[in-house]
């Protein structure tokens, strides 16, 4: 009685397939059989073909397997609704098949591993949900460019390349000057050679920005060549964080951005806007020019050195107002600050000239978007989702994003989308709930809480905490006000179980948005992984997590009551509403 619907669907499954093979036949031309061996011959030396099997169970494990690996697809898009989807799908897959989720050995494996598989994704999705981990940055490559020319032996200059350069900088324009000295021909030649790789790459990803500085400069009334100077301090990465703390296309300190009109706080940082920055830079590198008369040698100096050094190093040598003659003297001027000039004005020499240097490289185009206008904060991943693209998509649109969400307090935040996505978004923006748009978790200020309190209890840095909400460290909360909690705590939160899980049952199931599953006693529950940290109890992680402390030993063997910092706690929490 078991094997029959196995039978059957194996007899379903290999009907097609021998339909086909009999429209074939039948289809096949005729052909002239040439002069051969007699008909009992061949037909005893070409055997009949044998009807391959198929292995149900094995065809299910499968297409649970494209359901699998297509939720993972959805999940590096950012895609949380549609990874939730196929992730269902493969699991339904195996629980709606003739065999169940359990009976058949290979599909209990399967079903298992899976479960495991999708339970680790939800966690992670638990921890990065609410969108408030900081991206990452990228090296700056002025970092890298001072360190390499500081390492090498400056190459001899060849006649040719002095005849070479001398030649083009006469034949054509330039508004700031180059003088033909060994220090700018060193640079031109170590790129050419050893930093060749780093200047191409600045200029391929710089054509797409290049006429927006250029456009802006010359409304500005700036010299032209200084669009070029984000070739060195950047390589034109929007995302580019230096060892010291400067960030973005033109690389601006924290102090210097907030000067020239630059928005930086927990959500958003316009230094790696690459508009709004170069709108600074121009204000920025026009002041400069007006404390140093005009002299665009002194400008590009106090640019990476600071104004405050160069008038000091000014001061120190008697007044002469010349960066060459301060470059001669080492005590006068750091080295990184002696080779930044020349090695702008190399840059400069090149990428208005790359092929007669032997630089080839295809332009890029500027990025095309929409803009739509924001009155609540939004998760990126859900404005990907419905633009159907991915979420780096998104966050190049929008690089001043530091984190996954708009801010939580601009009631007419804009946002850039791909072009041809505005009004579906727009439409997808009027219909969803609150709770929909973004995974914020909020907290209600109790009576006689401080930000010190909450966020001990909550298990966040108060500064974050403080930066999430517009506040100082030192701000007093009123009761009943509302405190977005970032990173950590919502984790925690969002894991905490209404009502703890039995001890006696061992098998996790992941969340019931992903697995309909219900265990023995009617909850849902997912397997968390907790790493310890400093200062944890069982008890505390007990709380956090709404089970007990005996759970939480007999999951993990814990013998006594010891735990240290960094272990890994399996923790089973019925799924949060």
């Amino acid at each position: 009685m078991v094997r029959r619907p196995q039978t059957r669907l194996a007899l379903l499954v290999l009907l097609p397939f021998v339909a086909a093979c009999g429209a074939s036949a039948r289809k096949a031309p005729l052909a002239a059989a040439p002069p051969g061996p007699p008909a009992a011959v061949k037909a005893a030396a070409v055997p009949r073909p044998v009807p391959s099997v198929v292995d149900p169970v094995l065809s299910l494990i499968a297409e649970s397997d494209r359901h699998f690996k297509a939720g993972q697809a959805e999940l590096e898009a950012g895609h949380v609704e549609g990874a939730k989807h196929e992730f269902d799908l493969a699991l339904n897959v195996l629980i709606e098949s003739p065999y169940g989720g359990r009976t058949e050995p290979r599909i209990r494996e399967q079903f298992d591993r899976l479960v495991d598989r999708i339970s680790t994704y939800e966690v992670k999705a638990l921890a990065q949900g609410d969108g408030f981990t900081e991206k990452q940055s990228d090296p700056a490559t002025i970092d890298e460019l001072l360190a390499v020319s500081a390492s090498l032996v400056p190459p001899a200059v060849s006649a040719d390349l002095a005849s070479a350069v001398k030649s083009d900088i006469q034949a054509g324009e330039h508004d700031v000057p180059i003088p033909l000295n060994e220090r700018v021909l060193a640079f031109i030649e170590l790129f050419q050679g050893r930093l060749h790789d780093f200047l191409e790459e600045g200029m391929r990803r710089g054509s797409k920005y290049l006429p927006m500085v250029q456009n802006v400069f010359r409304a500005e009334g700036l010299p032209l060549d200084l669009a070029y100077v984000p070739l060195v301090e950047s390589a034109f990465n929007p995302n580019a964080l230096s060892r010291a703390q400067a960030r973005g296309v033109w690389q601006f300190m924290r102090g210097t951005g907030l000067e020239n009109g630059l928005r930086q706080d927990w959500y958003i940082d316009e230094r790696s806007d690459p508009e709004k920055a170069t709108l600074a830079a121009a204000k920025y590198l026009n002041t400069l020019a007006s404390m140093f008369n005009g002299d665009w040698h002194l400008a590009l100096a106090s640019y990476n050195g600071g104004p405050g050094r160069l008038q000091k190093a000014i001061k120190a040598a008697g007044g002469v107002a010349d960066f060459w003659a301060l470059a001669s003297n080492a005590r006068l001027l750091p080295r990184e600050t002696r080779d930044y000039v020349p090695m702008i004005l190399a840059a400069i020499v090149i990428a208005k000239n790359p092929a007669q240097y032997g630089f080839e490289f295809q332009t890029e185009e500027p990025h095309s978007y929409e803009t739509v206008t924001l009155d609540r904060p939004v998760d990126l991943r859900r404005v990907a989702e419905w633009a159907d693209t991915n979420i780096r998509t998104i966050q190049t649109l929008n690089p001043e994003l530091r984190r996954l969400t708009t801010p939580i307090k601009d009631d007419s935040y804009t946002l850039k989308v791909p072009v041809g996505t505005a009004g579906v978004v727009k439409a997808r923006l009027e219909t969803a709930a609150d709770e929909d748009l973004a995974a914020l978790r909020w907290y209600t200020v109790k009576k006689g809480d401080t930000l010190a309190t909450i966020a001990r209890t909550l298990r966040v840095s108060r500064a974050d905490l403080a930066d999430a909400n517009y506040l100082k460290v030192t701000s007093r909360v009123a009761p009943g006000a509302k405190l977005m909690v970032p990173h950590e705590s919502t984790r925690l939160m969002a894991a905490r179980a209404d009502r703890p899980i039995p001890a006696a049952e061992s098998r996790p199931l992941v969340a019931d948005r992903v697995v309909p599953a219900v265990n023995a006693s009617g909850g849902q529950r997912v397997k968390v992984t907790y790493r310890v940290k400093r200062g944890d109890t069982l008890a505390t992680i007990a709380r956090a997590f709404n089970t007990s402390v005996s759970n939480i030993k007999n999951w993990n063997r814990i013998p006594g009551s010891r735990i240290a910092a960094g272990d890994r706690l399996t923790i089973y929490t019925a799924q949060a509403n």
